[in-house]
């Protein structure tokens, strides 16, 4: 890893999206909050290094409410990364999004419990929160996809469950009273830690199943979920692939001034 440059674009790959980069070396990093998920794989996409995490781990092995999100945003911003693609495997709340769909979220709701979410347990440092998602990697997303003919929704809530369970239909159906539009296990706190580091982030959302709410006789299967994953996992990456090199090398968003002005209990890698 001597001779690599270090990336500034980090890519957390989800539920069936265990590896990315080809040529790709890996990279240990130790964090204050304890291990990430995993080594990072850093290699090369159109010529800018891009570091690469595996959300689950290998194999799978971390389910939502075991993995160490503070640990994986400190190791990929310490390695030099300073711009996040997210992409994430969720459940659709709308019948308009259907298996297959991918959406681009601009808003999200947090419905976990029990999870490490802040880096700041002292002191007096509020974040700004309004707009959890990096609106330049938002518009870059969404840019790439139609330039390339790849068909992705614009704007959406994701609420976040703990899991590892699927939701009651009752559940299901309240949280699309709410206007929600998308369910997922991890979306938090990673989105609310990268902006807590003044990092870009930004959802990737693939719909692999229809919330058990939506109509009767609908179940969420994991078998289903990871069979629609796995037959969209080449498009997402895809589009991954080109959205990194058509994110700005300088973004013009205000993501990276985030802790300007705030006195931090803690020093930031």
């Amino acid at each position: 890893m001597t001779t690599q440059a270090r990336p500034d674009v980090g890519i957390i790959g989800g539920t069936g999206l265990y590896s990315l980069l080809d040529k790709a070396a890996e990279m240990r990093v130790d964090t204050p909050f304890g291990p990430p998920s995993g080594p990072l794989t850093v290699g090369k996409v159109h010529g800018r290094t891009v570091a690469f995490l595996a959300r689950h781990g290998a194999d799978h092995a971390l389910p939502p409410h075991k993995i160490n999100y503070r640990a994986n945003l400190w190791a990929l911003r310490a390695a030099g990364v300073r711009q996040i693609l997210a992409p994430c495997a969720v459940g659709s709340l709308v019948p308009r999004l259907g298996p297959g769909s991918l959406v681009v979220p601009d808003q999200v709701v947090d419905r976990t419990s029990g999870r490490h979410r802040t880096y700041f347990d002292s002191g007096a440092v509020h974040v700004s929160f309004a707009d959890p998602y990096c609106p330049v990697g938002r518009e870059t997303v969404l840019k790439t996809a139609n330039e390339h003919g790849s068909p992705v929704t614009d704007g959406g809530t994701t609420v976040v469950i703990d899991g590892p369970r699927f939701s009651s239909r009752a559940e299901s159906r309240w949280y699309a009273n709410q206007g929600w539009s998308l369910v997922n296990m991890t979306g938090q706190p990673e989105a609310a830690l990268a902006r807590e580091l003044a990092l870009c982030y930004t959802s990737v959302a693939l719909v692999t199943d229809l919330d058990a709410g939506l109509a009767a006789g609908d179940e969420v299967q994991q078998q289903d979920v990871f069979q629609v994953f796995a037959e969209n996992v080449d498009r997402l990456r895809a589009l991954l692939l080109r959205v990194v090199d058509a994110l700005p090398r300088t973004p013009t968003c205000g993501c990276r001034a985030t802790l300007d002005g705030i006195k931090l209990p803690l020093e930031i890698c």
